[in-house]
């Protein structure tokens, strides 16, 4: 039996075909009169509040917004919810110190990665490059899978056309333009994502009616708002040191801190991005509880969709293919210049090549090939969460080691590199199969009969914790 599209083929292409290329359009035209590397990695660090206010949330606010934090309370309740709202806002609110120093250190900076360079050595420095360009990488390819399938759930596009339009229309004017494209496009998207999640409040409010409330919920689901839902806790604990430590990796965070054009500015717009985030993350796991509370026998990561999308109106389909392609562009942008970037400068200055080698033209070259990896991940449909959460463990066995050397002169290169390979050591033992039932050492080295059921129950918040955390008994206990 075929399935029953909410709106055809055609249509749907037509729509993707003409928003790409109005991005491409505006980004491309935009950046012709802001040329050279200094606005291709930075913006000539001339941003004003407005734009960097809506350039900082529109990145933050990739597709996964639609899937995640909707899957996530389904089993994890308000706490997932809570954590992953949190989790998504606090870099922008850690920024504001962390962005002052880093700044003032290295007034013509670019990237993180310089103050890694000039605290340790080469051979930490590389893994921690390796690690960010991997992980955003990671980011890339979840996010071209992500509206692919979304866009073939509400019309059968298949999944490597959109994919590929995506890719081409994003690289046109990302290599183009840099960084100033990247930030002119996301002010437009970061409007029409802003118009199109208050329409689709809206009609969920009129579609649900009294369903849409914590009432309801608590009514069908009350372990969901429980205190006592040990998942509610584990879950959100969970998210909020995945996606804040990943996030505070996240060079195109970095690049726009360098891209203000004054200290006030930078701190006025990561605080007005933080307020902004934390809504319409929450909202969107609210979304995820309500649906689920509706019918519990749903795909955890559509709730949004089959909520809005449940009178089959083919106008809500059209608009939820638009604030897909600006959630999702306004991302890949974000991503694609923010690895060309690292490239340019840090590898510049790590990996010597010929002296003649031109390493902006280079990076556009990795980045084709990498958008080309992409392209074949995102066309196969290949569920991708749980190299995104392996990708997220790098970075929590990271972060702690990275941060608290801006404050600790003591930390050295060789205590860094134990803290960091500890943590990863650690994170890997309890990190879960793919089926989440077991672990390295929770069922392969040992029973799992000789393990707690929190345990048991527990894997990937106990690697998280474990990854995050261990490096500090390092730090404790010996000095290296």
């Amino acid at each position: 039996m075929d399935k029953t599209y909410f709106i055809n083929q055609t249509t749907s292409l037509t729509l993707v075909i003409v928003i790409s290329l109005i991005f491409v359009f505006l980004g491309v035209y935009y950046s012709k009169k802001y040329q050279g590397l200094s606005n291709y990695l930075t913006a000539n660090r001339n941003i004003g509040l407005f734009s960097l206010t809506t350039s900082l949330t529109a990145s933050a606010l990739g597709t996964w917004v639609l899937f995640g934090p909707v899957s996530a309370a389904t089993w994890g309740g308000l706490g997932a919810v809570i954590g992953y709202s949190l989790g998504t806002a606090f870099p922008m609110f850690f920024l504001i110190y962390l962005g002052k120093k880093i700044r003032n250190e290295f007034p013509k900076g670019s990237s993180l990665i310089e103050f890694m360079r000039k605290k340790f050595g080469k051979s930490l420095f590389k893994l921690i490059l390796l690690m960010t360009i991997f992980y955003m990488f990671i980011f890339l390819c979840a996010e071209v899978t992500a509206v692919a399938v979304l866009i073939n759930y509400i019309s059968g596009v298949e999944l490597w056309i959109t994919a590929l339009l995506v890719l081409l229309a994003t690289l046109t004017y990302t290599l183009y333009g840099g960084l100033r494209a990247s930030i002119f496009t996301d002010n437009i998207q970061m409007i029409v994502i802003g118009i199109l999640l208050l329409i689709f409040l809206s009609c969920i409010d009129s579609f649900t009616g009294s369903q849409f409330s914590f009432d309801f919920i608590k009514e069908k689901n009350p372990h969901l708002l429980s205190g006592s839902y040990i998942p509610s806790y584990t879950t959100g604990f969970t998210f909020f040191i995945a996606v804040a430590a990943t996030n505070l990796f996240h060079q195109g965070n970095w690049q726009r801190v360098y891209a203000a054009k004054n200290f006030q500015t930078l701190r006025k717009s990561l605080i007005i991005s933080f307020f902004i985030i934390i809504p319409i993350v929450f909202f969107m796991g609210f979304v995820g509880m309500v649906a689920f509370s509706i019918d519990s026998s749903i795909r955890p990561d559509l709730g949004f969709f089959l909520l809005l999308l449940k009178e089959q109106t083919k106008l809500l389909s059209l608009l939820i293919i638009i604030l897909s392609l600006a959630l999702t562009i306004s991302t890949v942008d974000t991503l694609i210049n923010a690895i060309s970037s690292l490239i340019v400068v840090d590898g510049k200055a790590t990996f010597k090549l010929k002296n003649r080698t031109n390493y902006l033209k280079l990076s556009k070259y990795i980045i084709l090939f990498l958008s080309i990896i992409s392209f074949i991940v995102a066309s196969k449909g290949f569920d991708i969460l749980y190299l995104f959460l392996l990708a997220d463990l790098f970075c929590c066995a990271f972060v702690l080691t990275v941060f608290y050397s801006f404050y600790n002169k003591r930390i050295n290169e060789k205590t860094a590199y134990i803290s960091i390979i500890i943590g990863l050591i650690g994170g890997f033992l309890m990190f879960p199969t793919p089926d989440f039932s077991k672990s390295f050492l929770v069922g392969i080295i040992m029973p799992i009969e000789f393990f707690t059921p929190f345990v048991n129950q527990s894997l990937l918040f106990l690697s998280f914790v474990t990854a995050t955390f261990l490096p500090l008994l390092v730090f404790k206990v010996k000095k290296f």
